[in-house]
């Protein structure tokens, strides 16, 4: 019970602060929260991502699990992401994967685990479709940090393949999907140049217009 009380006292001492250097910092946050980005992101307690991009509490939205999975028959995933786009009005989805996720790196062996098996399935399968890919790595630890980048790239795309973005893009609303990786080592975000602005820019085969040409209203 010690470390949960030190947590409060943390919280005081953390609030006091950021009061003594702006007074009206959390009597503004509380009016409304006005974010631009949604972020989906590792569970990761080492990937905060407020801090690793430098902005104060109300200016990202945020969404994690293990490994940054987008599973579209995950319904708290797809909540967070209608709420973001349809309601907050966020103009970036960023998925944010990191190098050395436990969860990948999890799904890159062959290991029962338990429940997770059924969580970590999403990503094997990312696993096999870029198989040939894999084989090319030269270790081990080089293998899980391309399926790292492999799997944010192929969740990119899951972001996009959603009704509620395709139905975003449709009614003209600014909104782009990216893809980025970090690193625990440095702290440094790399860009994996993945963004989607709208539905031309994926396959023919994913793209689900709300009122089809030819469709009554």
């Amino acid at each position: 019970m010690r470390l949960l009380t030190e947590l409060i006292e943390n919280n005081r001492k953390w609030a006091a602060g950021v009061t003594e250097s702006d007074p009206e910092f959390f009597s503004n946050l509380a009016k409304q929260q006005v974010p631009q980005f949604l972020w989906i992101g590792c569970s990761d307690s080492r990937v905060p991502a407020n801090q690793i991009v430098g902005v104060a509490p109300g200016k990202v939205f945020v969404h994690r699990n293990i490994a940054n999975v987008v599973v579209h028959t995950d319904f708290n995933c797809l909540s967070v992401i209608e709420y973001a786009v349809a309601v907050l009005k966020v103009k970036h989805v960023i998925v944010c994967g990191h190098y050395g996720c436990g969860g990948i790196k999890a799904a890159s062996q062959d290991h029962h685990l338990g429940l997770i098996d059924n969580w970590l399935r999403h990503i094997r399968d990312v696993r096999q479709k870029h198989e040939a890919s894999l084989r090319t790595a030269t270790d081990d630890a080089q293998r899980v940090d391309r399926l790292c980048e492999l799997n944010v790239v192929e969740q990119v795309n899951n972001v996009c393949h959603t009704t509620v973005i395709q139905e975003a893009w449709e009614r003209g609303q600014s909104l782009a999907v990216h893809g980025w990786i970090y690193r625990i080592q440095d702290g440094l975000i790399r860009d994996m140049n993945v963004t989607i602005q709208g539905a031309d820019e994926i396959a023919e085969t994913y793209r689900v217009a709300a009122n089809p040409t030819g469709s009554s209203a």
